[in-house]
């Protein structure tokens, strides 16, 4: 399949195709062994094979669980559920003891749900637990909490201090009360400025705050709001979290959330966090005022960066060693009888473990080091001893020419500004050919443009623009009338429609010639001057766009195709010169290809 048609389809299917891999949780299947001998000398023989490890340590208890979470809460647990569940997380712990020996551990999260949830004894026997493997001398030992238990059990925080966490991450996620209540989740300006204080108290330096973005009811200024806020706590580190939606309560809503939204709220957040000195690449969620500090804890920058093996424990934490990809049991109904039963019976807790062709091992820490907005040439090597651009001369030649990623020196392959806003799209050109035919099927199934505009409609706010509303649009022809310069439009109304490129005539601009200029430079890459010469036609049908009453102001432009390169931008997932004779009335947006043909018979 080309690149092209894959890059294309990852855009399209953006809620999916993301660090995540694989796509659904049964997708390696053919791969999987079963027999627990079997299981057990798979384990072994990957992890005997390792330099070195990381290990994450599951905790899978909440206060409650948001409807964001897509990750292993145990449901309404007893009140002896904690220390039972410690119990025999120790267990599992000693399971792997033997295999993993005296290797060197190059990083350790502790991480759920809530870790701060237990109680101090129970931290401390976790974490000796930990101490007890080789881990290097340097490296972050990260733990996560919530504003609510910072905030009111100053205790618990100076515990995990003491214990040697040096490094502490709560998510805030947003500081807006309405979008707060609809999420399920507990917060106020309040908790959160009395949660850092207590962090700051207790001696902690390394402090990360989570933000999320793309909600459905979330506004541009909502976020921006919450992303000021965090900059005033003065935290080292502010990590954004697109909200993924995949096996979430709110993932009904996600065809309302175009990628449009999603990369116009990382870059509301992208520029205010540079201004105020935190940095990263584009393309990276993590941003760091420390120089020369990636901001991530040693377990996530190991696995990201070097795709280090990482051993998990806990109810349905995930594990990937070598070749095989695993997720404990719990991982699908949360739940502890089958886990607790399996430790009883001397057995792995695995629910499920693939034995990964090469295809699959690459498409799995490929998609992991987007994490970062990078590929570490030399990392993929060493994980895999083959020349990363031998492996992937095809699609590398695609994403340099389409100005995507470039590489920065010998070592580096990274997104530029313009491949960060188009990152669903590159990761899927690196899943396996399994992989890339499951992506073509789920998505046939699962995309309906007609449902996502609904639900967007539903919560769209009219008076967010005067009625009637005025949108220019540009016709642009090549010198010999052949084509036309088209975009491929990113946001609801008529997703993933051809249209000319325009859009909202605004308070800021002087005129509508000026508008037309703006949104073919925004849209397209494209410098023309307009001017009222130009203007060839104005539309003023109430039903020609479903937001509302919108006048359009139509301009006509003849630019030489030779020397125009157009590069999608703003609200455009594409912008090309297309052949005339092929447009299509039913694959165009609004009443576009009307306008057209009204130009072409004026000509």
């Amino acid at each position: 399949m080309k690149c092209k048609e894959v890059f294309e389809r990852g855009i399209q299917f953006h809620h999916y195709c993301n660090t995540a891999y694989p796509l659904r949780p049964n997708s390696l299947a053919q791969y999987e062994v079963h027999d627990p001998q079997t299981v057990y000398e798979l384990v072994k023989k990957n992890i005997e094979a390792q330099e070195e490890l990381c290990l994450y340590v599951h905790v899978p208890f909440c206060q409650a669980r948001c409807k964001f979470c897509e990750y292993v809460v145990m449901d309404k647990p007893k009140e002896t559920d904690p220390d039972l569940y410690v119990d025999y997380l120790l267990r599992e712990i000693e399971m792997y003891r033997e295999m993993i020996g005296d290797k060197p551990i190059v990083g350790y999260d502790l991480g759920g749900g809530t870790p701060a949830y237990l109680s101090a004894e129970n931290l401390r026997k976790i974490t000796e637990s930990i101490k007890k493997f080789n881990l290097k001398d340097g490296m972050y030992l990260s733990v996560e909490t919530t504003p609510v238990i910072a905030a009111n059990d100053l205790e618990k925080i100076k515990v995990l201090r003491e214990l040697g966490y040096n490094r502490i991450s709560m998510g805030f996620q947003t500081v807006s009360p309405k979008l707060l209540e609809s999420l399920g989740r507990e917060g106020s300006e309040f908790i959160y400025e009395k949660a850092v204080q207590n962090i700051r108290k207790v001696g902690f330096d390394r402090l990360n705050i989570d933000l999320m973005y793309g909600f459905l009811n979330q506004t541009d200024e909502d976020f921006a709001n919450t992303v000021k806020y965090t900059i005033a706590m003065n935290p080292e580190f502010i990590t954004l979290y697109r909200n993924r939606y995949k096996g979430t309560q709110l993932e009904p809503e996600s065809q309302g959330v175009t990628m449009y939204k999603v990369n116009h709220q990382y870059d509301i957040a992208y520029r205010l966090l540079q201004e105020a000195g935190y940095l990263a690449n584009n393309g990276k969620n993590t941003f760091s005022r420390i120089p020369g500090d990636m901001g991530t804890s040693s377990y996530l920058t190991k696995r990201v960066v070097e795709v280090a093996s990482y051993v998990g424990f806990g109810l349905g934490a995930q594990s990937f060693v070598g070749n095989y990809l695993a997720y404990n049991l719990g991982c699908a109904d949360h739940k502890l009888e089958k886990y607790c039963k399996a430790i009883d019976e001397g057995r792995l807790p695995i629910n499920d473990i693939a034995d990964m062709p090469i295809q699959e091992v690459r498409a799995k820490a490929i998609s992991v080091m987007f994490y970062f907005g990078f590929i570490s040439l030399k990392a993929y090597q060493k994980r895999f001893g083959e020349d990363f651009r031998d492996i992937y001369a095809s699609q590398i030649r695609f994403l340099t020419d389409s100005g995507l990623m470039q590489f920065m020196d010998e070592d580096t392959f990274m997104l530029t500004d313009y491949g960060a806003a188009h990152i669903y799209g590159i990761i899927p050109l690196f899943y396996s050919e399994r992989s890339i035919i499951e992506m073509f099927t789920m998505s046939e199934k699962w995309l309906n443009n007609k449902k996502g505009e609904d639900i967007f409609l539903e919560k769209y706010d009219r008076k967010a623009f005067d009625a009637p509303s005025v949108a220019v649009d540009l016709v642009v022809l090549n010198k010999e009338h052949t084509k036309i310069l088209l975009i491929n439009r990113a946001d609801h109304p008529f997703v993933n429609r051809l249209a000319l490129p325009g859009g909202f005539y605004k308070p800021s601009d002087d005129t509508l010639e000026f508008a037309a200029s703006r949104e073919l430079m925004e849209e397209t890459s494209v410098f023309a001057k307009v001017t009222e010469k130009n203007l060839v036609k104005v539309t003023s049908t109430k039903g020609r766009d479903p937001r509302g009453w919108i006048m359009s102001v139509a301009y006509l432009l003849e630019l030489d195709e030779a020397l125009v390169r157009p590069i999608a931008n703003s609200d455009a997932l594409y912008a090309k010169w297309v052949e005339l004779s092929s447009l299509e009335k039913d694959k165009m947006a609004f009443d576009h290809y009307d306008i057209i043909q009204y130009v072409l018979r004026k000509k």
